[in-house]
């Protein structure tokens, strides 16, 4: 049986740690000011697109990666007697799982296998984790798809997002939305079902007072939240981050919590001081 190599694409903001422990591949999306686009977490960080959106007032926008792409990257692998798997993020949101299962015909047939994460950010990342794990293990590709499939489902994700600035840009809330919300300090909570990003509760005031209300709505289902790990993704949020760290360790018996940063690609839909975390519910029979 080959081994399994597990690819994500770049809003799935998997952190170099990882990278190097379970060799994950990374393949970018493209980060696209008017005619420029650069590679995400290549050839611009999040900090440069931060700088570029306040010079200019816009938004880059997102590209997936080509078919032509996925071929390049996957070549080498297969060559080498290794199969892929690769998770991607919400196909109801990209072009990015259609163009891998566009390039993964190219190879010979289960040697390539395409896995829609249906969701972003940490919620991927929870879906690559998974899959890294069990490829270490020496898990098939076709025994990884599987339990991905069976999980996706319950891989939550909670959004915080700091303001209404990005979303606004991104026309995603009007004009009238974007001036009420900024006077009455709102920060909408976003989450993901069924691969599409939805808005729900929409908070007022101080952020740790929100992020504490936000871990109460989640502390209150501990009982099916999978004790094995949480993941926490922020955008230049790292002292909030370790902050909701340590308060999950104080509070519950979470074995393993984990810190990613998020990259261009999303951050160019959440904007900066954004706050994810992500779990897996167990369902209730």
């Amino acid at each position: 049986m080959a081994k399994v190599r597990i690819f994500a694409d770049s809003i799935s903001d998997i952190p170099q740690e990882w990278m190097t422990k379970y060799n994950i591949g990374i393949i970018p999306l493209y980060i696209v000011f008017e005619e420029e686009s650069y590679l995400d977490r290549i050839e611009m960080d999040t900090h440069e697109m931060y700088r570029r959106v306040e010079e200019s007032g816009k938004l880059p926008k997102t590209a997936a990666p080509s078919p032509a792409d996925f071929v390049q990257t996957f070549g080498p692998v297969i060559e080498n007697g290794e199969d892929v798997l690769f998770i991607s993020m919400s196909s109801q949101l990209s072009s990015t799982y259609q163009n891998a299962l566009i390039a993964a015909r190219e190879f010979p047939s289960g040697r390539v296998t395409v896995v829609d994460s249906l969701n972003v950010s940490a919620g991927t990342a929870m879906n690559v984790l998974l899959a890294a794990q069990a490829a270490a293990e020496g898990r098939s590709a076709l025994f990884i798809s599987e339990k991905l499939h069976l999980l996706r489902d319950e891989i939550q994700l909670n959004v915080l997002v700091d303001g209404l600035d990005y979303l606004h840009k991104g026309g995603r809330v009007s004009n009238l939305q974007h001036i009420v919300g900024s006077m009455l300090r709102i920060r909408p909570i976003l989450y993901v079902r069924q691969g599409r990003v939805l808005s729900g509760v929409k908070y007022r005031g101080n952020k740790h007072k929100i992020l504490r209300k936000l871990m109460d709505s989640i502390f209150s289902q501990i009982h099916r939240i999978d004790h094995d790990q949480i993941i926490i993704s922020h955008t230049l949020e790292a002292e909030t981050a370790d902050w909701i760290r340590s308060v999950i360790h104080e509070e519950t018996n979470i074995r393993d919590v984990f810190i990613i940063e998020g990259g261009c690609a999303i951050s160019s839909h959440s904007g900066p001081h954004s706050l994810a975390i992500s779990f897996i519910l167990k369902p209730e029979w």
